[in-house]
């Protein structure tokens, strides 16, 4: 019995001890921050630094943008060099007058090179005359990883299912709000992706997108909750495992819907 009660007071004194260091610690000042390149005073100018770019331009009506410098330009408005038909053959995409034009039922082009996570710079455009409604109007989409699909459609002025309108996450997330221009006027998508990780044929890290139409946020980190693969009038994909990497892909729906000023700028997982 002395035994239990002497390791009880002992255990007592050990906690007070440990508390009265706590309450200590607390009142100092944060002097360090433990970061990826070791631990660094706060404001030390010996921290390095980032590496220097330069910046990229908004495009107009009647110029694309330019990309910034560390970016991997995927589309300068010259040719198809950096794409494939979906079948991996030549894409049959038109090129004129700086952008690239889709061709009904010749199908989709991809990147050759392969991406995972990544931040996505695309301009587009819907056709400036109108036919169609709901879905078949001005419809295309851009695929990350050639399987999730940030959805292109005009939607100026168009009802359709809200999960498949301009800048949703097909299927899947509905935008913030719609930001739509009118048809045949260039708008642009910024897209951050963060890749699903998968593990034993499970994913262990659902992939997370945010997004800016026409510079407005209208994703804001969502966490993507399955595939946006369309899988019947009111059914979709769920994840299936595949590469790390893979490429980026533009949608033939139909419409000649252009796009220009196509870059990525790859970012760690």
């Amino acid at each position: 019995m002395r035994i239990v009660l002497l390791f009880v007071v002992c255990l007592c004194v050990v906690l007070a001890g440990c508390a009265s260091q706590q309450a200590a610690k607390e009142g100092e000042k944060l002097q360090y921050v433990q970061t990826d390149t070791g631990r660094w005073l706060i404001h030390d100018v010996n921290r390095p630094a980032p590496p220097i770019i330069t910046p990229g331009t908004l495009g107009t009506e009647t110029e694309a943008g330019k990309a910034p410098s560390d970016a991997v330009v995927l589309f300068d408005g010259t040719d198809l060099s950096q794409w494939t038909s979906g079948k991996g053959g030549p894409a049959k995409w038109i090129v004129r007058d700086g952008y690239m034009e889709a061709v009904k039922d010749s199908g989709p082009v991809g990147t050759k090179r392969t991406f995972g996570s990544c931040q996505l710079h695309v301009e587009f455009a819907t056709p400036s005359k109108v036919t169609g409604s709901s879905q078949g109007r001005g419809n295309s989409g851009v695929f990350l990883m050639d399987t999730y699909e940030v959805q292109v459609l005009d939607s100026y002025d168009n009802k359709t299912y809200p999960d498949g309108q301009c800048a949703a996450l097909y299927g899947r997330n509905v935008p913030l709000v719609n930001a739509c221009r009118k048809p045949g006027e260039w708008q642009s998508y910024d897209i951050i992706f963060h890749r699903p990780i998968f593990k034993g044929g499970k994913v262990v890290r659902k992939a997370t997108f945010t997004v800016f139409h026409n510079g407005v946020l209208v994703q804001d980190h969502v966490e993507l909750q399955g595939g946006t693969g369309w899988n019947g009038p009111h059914a979709i994909s769920n994840y299936e495992p595949h590469a790390d990497r893979l490429p980026i892909a533009l949608q033939d729906h139909g419409n000649p819907v252009k796009f220009r000023n196509v870059w990525v700028r790859e970012l760690a997982d």
